[in-house]
């Protein structure tokens, strides 16, 4: 069968030249005479995929020398509580919810502290970014949150929240090395691989180094305190080999794309592709208010749940998969991450004028 068009939100579409090069090595690793899945996390043969797959995002994002890099396990909703737990010396911190992910991390913070929330778009179902150059943010407070790309919602932040000197936080999933990052504006970074960069099973955090230290929360496990990962260089124990190692194969395959300005290029004129046509269209409307627009993640509605089922079908028969928009909103969604060609959109939006010629 030939490959689909992958619309998926996550897991999701991974570049096809990476795919083959793990095809090519899956059952003997460059003459180690076995498979990355089978080897030892502490071999000299992964000691070097690891670092390397370290010094390639490095190289990407430019991170400075003060942050480390650290490959987890337990997704983004793991580090939920990482955060609290690892940052919150006053029990207290600031929150921006502007969606799903962030309404979750908040109720997990609460758990630990005052997770207060200091803005949020849900008065008009997260379909906008709130201003956030003068917020309220409490004198005491350890931190201020924020998702920066909303996965479900299809927004972004454009510009970063003022923190008011407060260390920044932030969910990068959906958004990450989608365009170039000022790593220095962050005190933590943080994505799950599953939506631009690799397979399940890895969270990749970057973190401030002076924010890694032995005074974290009462009861925190071993394995959630930053300083266990950090100082055993994410191999306390077996972390998630063969996913770090696709992640590796990503960050191989950005630089030779030119790098994250390169990336953020293509990315903006594919999602225009998609974008310009939601504009014009009669029958499709965009949900997201267009100053707030995501370029990985672009939710889209007809008005009617029967021609929204009706779209989804056809479309899924015609070769373009994972359409349906997240259960909590119905509708459609295309996420259209790094790995998207631009002709995967394109022809989206052929069939999308096709549909609506037809169901006019």
């Amino acid at each position: 069968m030939a490959r689909v068009y992958n619309f998926s939100a996550g897991p999701a579409v991974l570049p096809e030249e990476v795919l083959k090069e793990a095809a090519a090595e899956m059952l003997d690793y460059q003459g180690s005479g076995m498979s990355v899945m089978e080897m030892s996390h502490r071999s000299k043969v992964y000691d070097k995929i690891i670092k390397d797959a370290e010094q390639d995002l490095r190289d990407l994002l430019n991170i400075p020398d003060n942050y480390k890099v650290l490959f987890l396990q337990g997704g983004a909703h793991m580090m939920f509580a990482q955060v609290p737990l690892n940052l919150m010396k006053n029990k207290k911190a600031a929150y921006i919810v502007t969606g799903q992910w962030a309404k979750r991390a908040h109720k997990e913070a609460g758990m630990y502290g005052e997770a207060i929330k200091v803005a949020s778009s849900e008065d008009k179902t997260f379909s906008y970014i709130p201003d956030c150059s003068d917020l309220d943010i409490p004198e005491d407070a350890d931190y201020v949150y924020i998702c920066e790309n909303n996965t479900i919602y299809g927004t972004k932040f454009k510009e970063l929240p003022n923190t008011k000197g407060k260390v920044l936080v932030s969910d990068v999933s959906s958004c990450f090395l989608s365009e170039p990052m000022d790593v220095t504006k962050y005190g933590v970074i943080y994505g799950g691989a599953q939506k631009n960069i690799g397979p399940a099973g890895v969270v990749i955090a970057i973190i401030r180094e002076d924010l890694i230290t032995e005074d974290v929360l009462p009861g925190t496990p071993t394995m959630l305190k930053w300083k266990t990962q950090a100082d055993a260089d994410s191999l306390y124990n077996t972390p998630p080999c063969y996913g770090i190692y696709i992640c590796g194969k990503v960050f191989k395959w950005l630089k030779k794309q030119g790098g994250l300005a390169a990336m953020k290029e293509y990315n903006e004129k594919k999602a225009a592709v998609l974008y310009d046509f939601l504009d014009q269209s009669k029958l499709f409307k965009g949900t997201v208010e267009p100053a707030s627009r995501s370029l990985m993640n672009v939710p889209f509605v007809t008005g009617s749940d029967e021609l929204d089922a009706k779209f989804i079908k056809e479309a899924t028969e015609a070769g373009f998969v994972n359409l349906k928009g997240h259960r909590s909103v119905g509708g459609m969604r295309a996420s259209i991450y790094n790995a998207m060609p631009i002709e995967g959109v394109e022809k989206l939006v052929a069939f999308m004028k096709k549909f609506e010629e037809e169901n006019a």
